[in-house]
């Protein structure tokens, strides 16, 4: 193959090497500062219900609304950004987020608490699917799950990072007069508004825009994308309203709920579990203790990412259910077995495979949405999927109150994994069309 042959490739691949350097890691910057303050309420729990006067049940209920606000106006959130570009956009979303979220240092009564988890979840809805859809504007399917993975890393992250971070910010009680968990909102709010600004100087809305690529590797790049757009064009839905009602996209939000019911109803109450098991309040100990099974899962994400790229498609869904069944033996293992070594390693087993599960799911819907039928798309599944969140604190405490028991309701989030793997299996009835033009990354060279 002679030289002009091969230059298209070669530009390619080092055009995918600089959008995995220079976008990603900001891209999961946010996606840290995005999910530490969607969970961080988990971390003051005990002080923040004494304080604010917040009961067991509005505690459940306020953690929840949150994802009601985030499914009313995801989709219009995606729709919008396709519109006006992601940089604006971005910024919006994060700039509004960190101050609905530093306001809840204000709370003082279950009203105020309910207004303002519902209005945060409206605030961050579009930050994560208008992610999803963004790096689709930028990476080939072939690489697409490695990439996924890479912005996945926010979620670990923000618990190995963010646990110590809010224990310590918590250990600020009564510094120039201000309870500990005012300090952790306030601050951690403060930081998504400097990020959100930071964004709209650094993002570009596509390729033909990055003058940090090399005019062959921008038309490389714009080329592969709108190769596959006109490939899933041709075969996926493209309009929205029929997007909506498309049975393989319903198919998706069903799964994507049952994983947010077992992520959530876990994260949410994980502080508190560790809490319990070493026989600590919460704090920066605890902090400590929390980030070791996001650690975990830290570095299994990547490994299991990694090697669904280098499968067809079919077969990714063989390792996304083995994925979500594991992080499911871990959950019900945390909550039978009494000792706390073995609890916190069920935990880190439940956090690795839970988080793990998602990049790879991300490349079923993405394998043959495009245009308008991928915002809008994206944004139902994960605005309907992250209902499980809603769902979650209060089917668990519920299930608990019933049956007098707090390991009940850890057994129902691992039948949710369970069901979510049963459904994974069934997904070869779907055909994705990006089958048909996906490239495998060793025959362009690599770009990871």
């Amino acid at each position: 193959m002679h030289t002009g042959e091969r230059a298209p490739d070669e530009a390619l691949t080092t055009a995918i090497r600089r959008v995995m350097v220079r976008l990603l890691p900001f891209l999961f910057f946010m996606y840290v500062i995005a999910f530490l303050d969607r969970v961080n309420i988990g971390f003051a729990k005990q002080e923040f219900q004494a304080h604010a006067g917040i009961s067991e049940g509005a505690y459940a209920l306020g953690a929840g609304l949150f994802f009601i606000g985030y499914a009313l106006f995801e989709v219009p959130s995606n729709l919008i950004m396709t519109r006006v570009g992601a940089r604006w956009w971005m910024c919006r979303i994060m700039v509004t987020w960190g101050i609905i979220s530093a306001a809840m240092a204000l709370v003082n009564s279950e009203f105020l608490f309910y207004l303002l988890r519902f209005l945060l979840g409206v605030a961050e809805a579009g930050f994560f699917p208008g992610v999803i859809l963004y790096i689709t504007y930028w990476v080939p399917h072939a690489y697409r799950a490695r990439c996924n993975a890479l912005f996945y890393f926010g979620i670990p992250l923000a618990s190995v990072l963010g646990g110590p971070l809010s224990g310590l910010l918590l250990e600020l009680d009564g510094v120039a007069g201000i309870l500990g968990w005012q300090w952790m909102f306030a601050v951690e709010g403060l930081i998504a508004c400097v990020v959100g600004v930071w964004a709209y100087f650094y993002l570009d809305n596509k390729p033909t825009d990055a003058k940090w690529l090399s005019p062959d590797q921008r038309t490389a790049l714009q080329t592969a994308v709108d190769r596959e757009a006109e490939a899933k064009q041709a075969h996926g839905p493209h309009r929205m309203w029929s997007t909506l009602v498309d049975r393989r996209v319903l198919y998706f939000c069903l799964i994507y709920f049952l994983i947010q019911c077992s992520v959530y109803g876990m994260t949410f109450y994980l502080p508190t579990q560790v809490a319990a098991a070493v026989g600590s309040k919460v704090g920066l100990l605890v902090g400590l203790v929390t980030a070791i099974p996001w650690t975990v899962a830290l570095l299994v994400n990547i490994a299991v990412s990694t090697g669904a790229d280098r499968l067809a498609q079919p077969k990714k869904r063989f390792v996304a259910a083995a994925c979500v069944a594991t992080g499911s033996v871990g959950i019900a293992a945390s909550a039978f077995f009494s000792s706390p070594v073995l609890a916190i390693a069920g935990l880190a087993v439940a956090a690795a495979g839970y988080i793990s599960v998602q990049p790879v799911f991300w490349t079923f819907p993405a394998a043959y949405l495009t245009g308008t039928a991928a915002a809008a798309g994206i944004g139902l599944i994960n605005s309907l999927g992250n209902l499980g969140g809603f769902v979650a604190p209060i089917a668990k405490t519920w299930i608990e109150t019933s049956f007098h028991s707090q390991t009940a309701g850890l057994y129902l989030l691992a039948f949710c994994g369970f069901a979510a793997a049963a459904l994974f299996l069934t997904l070869s009835r779907f055909k994705a069309p990006a089958e048909e033009i996906q490239t495998s990354p060793s025959k362009t060279g690599g770009a990871a």
